[in-house]
């Protein structure tokens, strides 16, 4: 593998969420991830403690909350983050409240983002915002937000 391929592998986050994936499916990315050297495996929460431990340290497992849709009320979102970085994620993918961008209310979505961060306990934390939803307005407050809360990633 060429040197320029590596580097972007290593940028790529080798994902699954898929609502029928099985055991089986998720090892098998978890062992393209490590064999490609991606940044991380992407999973559904209810495998994150077995990924953990099948990967023991050679990739990062990473998983969604609020996912797919964002609508989770943020205590839940938060909870989700505690539960997934307790089985062992390193890496916690949010997705935000849409409804709340579209009503302009980015107060909630800064505190929400911010509450989730706190329960990531150091871990990175990643935020999805739909860009191909947003308008360009709205994409760029929610770069402005997502770099005022201290996310890892938009």
């Amino acid at each position: 593998m060429n040197e320029e391929l590596k580097n972007i592998l290593s940028r790529v986050d080798h994902t699954l969420l898929a609502q029928g994936a099985t055991w089986n499916e998720i090892k098998a990315i978890c062992d393209d991830g490590i064999k490609y050297g991606c940044a991380s495996v992407c999973i559904p929460a209810s495998y994150v403690k077995q990924a953990a431990a099948y990967v023991d340290g050679k990739i990062a497992v990473c998983t969604v909350i609020g996912f797919p849709n964002g609508y989770v009320p943020s205590g839940i979102k938060c909870m989700e983050a505690e539960s997934a970085v307790a089985d062992g994620a390193t890496e916690i993918d949010m997705v935000i409240n849409l409804g709340w961008v579209k009503e302009g209310q980015y107060d909630k979505i800064l505190q929400e983002i911010n509450s989730v961060k706190i329960s990531c306990h150091g871990n990175i934390l990643k935020v999805i915002i739909e860009t191909c939803l947003l308008t360009e307005e709205e994409k760029e407050k929610m770069c402005d937000i997502v770099c005022e809360a201290g996310a890892d990633y938009i």
